[in-house]
């Protein structure tokens, strides 16, 4: 239930642990057959509900959006036509198709190579959606899609997409924590839909979660976005406007230029103004849509779009930016693929939210010494790109605690690196093999692909060295990243080691986390007046790792990078010029099944 809790709060603050009832998810109900209709008409109840299994939705795997989106910002409502394509990933013919949207929007059409499809539309109890819930077409196909077969559906659906915060409220949380986290909406000053996870506005094939049942909802998020890695994704967006036309329009995390509107408003009529972005690979991310009035100021690879009242707080997170350049320039480079964008949210209290390129927050008024750490996160990810969550989001936190390191010294970024290991021990199977692990390249929960993939970059850099990591990164190229072993074999060109072992226990497989401890320390005097010291060291985890081993006395300190194998005992032998007092294992950079810093005091010898 604490689980249950934390991740819930992910999405709405603190919640309370009051009971939701919902429509059970196996037992929707069916609102209406499809026939088109407006979009604000409320389907109506007609027969039996069209049954649709789990193993039916999950076998349903979309590989390409080709959306065309009317918006109609004063109505909060919107119109859409799309052309889904997607493959039946399962071993077994598929007879029907199982797509869902927002619960305020309704499907109108379905057809194929022309020829308009029968479906049934059930109620889908989700939180996938802000709502609570979701429209489910149950399409019927006129010969069944083979294993590994595809086609693509043209699917015509509307509603509109209010502010609502329905799936929190339910559960206890409060009104203004509630909607400070569901800030979804179409509205005249601020349209943004962040997709799958918070709201449906594009049709997906998915299975019902609830928030009430521990992490099963952030886990389909996840599982969501990596189906979706390779699939593409163009929109073409026509805006309604009457006050003015947007400026700051985002797609998919990708500012664009709004072309010149078609018409401008009249007393009658709206202004129309339109923008699109061509068919690109989604990578780790949802499909999603912003559009707002806002002031940009541009530099030092940001662009922050601010409310009026907001632009002199846009020059502070400029300012910031500056002074991070070099520390981002020695790491990732000199050639940003693309500038930061951070976009005003309408409230103060707003939830910042991530996708892509695109930071949505509300802007703050710190100075930029305040802002840096969310500032050298944006540029991290506006210089490097990977389709790979691991890489994508694992260098932009790696930077992270660079800067800290940088600013604030080593014990700090050990500090600011430690804090998430206790979630990341909790969430690794004790008996890997046997447990619910995520291998990093597979990984859909961010304690995986953030967490655990910061850990990985730091052991990498102590390693193979921060020059090697270094011309590593500034290699990779995405469009060749097509094989699990290219980041792996770039940094063993860089570093002129064999990483095989580490990969495979790191980043290929889920070992778990080592577990490590010092089981004793004997030091011998020598000649010449030196010590050698022997420092037995036990792992009883699964997973490899190299780490340090420091031996201090009163005037020196001597450290050794020493690899310790799963369920293995070894013996490092150093010499030493006097006796020692003390001997540390692991400073931190290598994550443990339970503390991940050892230190033994000797008595004197």
């Amino acid at each position: 239930m604490k689980f249950w809790i934390l991740a819930a709060a992910a999405l709405g603050g603190s919640l309370s642990m009051a009971q939701q009832t919902a429509t059970p998810a196996d037992k929707p109900q069916v609102l209406f057959s499809a026939q088109p209709q407006a979009a604000d008409q409320k389907p109506a109840s007609q027969g039996p509900a069209a049954t649709v299994t789990d193993a039916e939705r999950t076998a349903v795997v979309i590989t390409a959006w080709d959306l065309d989106v009317h918006l109609m910002p004063r109505s909060q409502s919107m119109e859409a036509h799309t052309r889904v394509t997607l493959r039946n990933a399962s071993d077994s013919p598929l007879n029907k198709i199982a797509l869902q949207l927002s619960s305020t929007l309704a499907f109108e059409t379905v057809g194929l190579h022309g020829k308009k499809l029968a479906f049934a539309q059930n109620a889908l109890a989700s939180d996938a959606d802000h709502t609570g819930q979701l429209h489910e077409a149950v399409i019927r196909l006129p010969e069944p899609l083979a294993p590994q077969g595809q086609l693509t559906l043209d699917v015509d659906y509307g509603g509109t997409i209010p502010l609502t915060a329905q799936r929190l409220t339910a559960i206890g949380a409060p009104d203004a924590t509630a909607q400070a986290s569901d800030w979804d909406r179409i509205s005249e000053d601020f349209t943004g839909l962040r997709g799958f996870g918070n709201v449906v506005w594009y049709p997906v094939s998915s299975v019902p979660v609830a928030l009430r049942d521990g992490a099963k909802l952030f886990t389909e998020i996840g599982r969501q976005k990596l189906l979706d890695q390779d699939a593409t994704a163009s929109l073409r967006i026509t805006d309604e406007f009457f006050a003015g036309a947007p400026t700051a329009p985002v797609l998919d995390g990708h500012f664009v230029n709004l072309e010149k509107p078609t018409a401008m408003p009249t007393a009658s009529f709206p202004g129309v103004a339109t923008c699109s972005l061509p068919a690109a690979r989604l990578g780790f991310e949802t499909p999603s849509l912003f559009l707002a009035r806002r002031t940009e100021t541009d530099g030092n690879g940001l662009r922050v779009l601010a409310m009026e009242t907001d632009v002199a707080s846009a020059q502070q997170y400029v300012a910031s930016a500056d002074s991070e350049q070099s520390l981002l320039h020695t790491w990732l480079g000199n050639n940003a693929h693309r500038p930061f964008t951070i976009l005003d949210l309408p409230e103060a209290d707003d939830a910042p939210a991530e996708t892509g390129g695109l930071l949505a927050t509300p802007l703050q008024s710190d100075d930029p010494a305040q802002l840096a750490p969310v500032v050298i996160h944006g540029l991290a990810h506006g210089a490097f790109y990977s389709p790979r969550a691991w890489l994508n989001e694992g260098v932009a936190s790696f930077l992270g605690t660079l800067w800290v390191e940088s600013s604030q010294g080593r014990t700090a970024a050990m500090e600011n690196l430690n804090a998430d290991r206790p979630a990341l021990a909790l969430a690794e199977p004790a008996t890997p093999g046997q447990g619910s692990g995520e291998d990093l390249l597979h990984a859909v929960s961010a304690v995986f692909y953030r967490t655990k993939a910061t850990y990985v970059l730091w052991m990498l850099r102590e390693i193979s060295g921060d020059r090697a990591l270094q011309s590593a990164l500034q290699a990779y190229d995405p469009a060749q990243d097509s094989t699990p072993e290219y980041f792996e074999h770039l940094l063993e060109q860089s570093s002129g080691k064999d990483l095989r072992w580490f990969f495979d226990d790191w980043v290929y497989r889920d070992r778990g986390l080592p577990d490590l401890s010092i089981a004793g320390v004997y030091p011998r005097r020598e000649a010449h007046q030196q010590v050698l010291v022997a420092i037995e060291i036990v792992n009883d985890g699964y997973a490899e790792a190299e780490v340090p081993v420091t031996v201090k006395a009163v005037d020196a300190t001597v450290t050794d990078m020493v690899r310790i194998p799963a369920h293995g005992r070894i013996t490092h032998r150093l010499t030493f010029q006097e006796n020692p007092t003390e001997v540390d294992l692991n400073d931190g950079t290598v994550p443990e099944v339970q503390a991940s810093i050892h230190e033994k005091m000797l008595t004197a010898q």
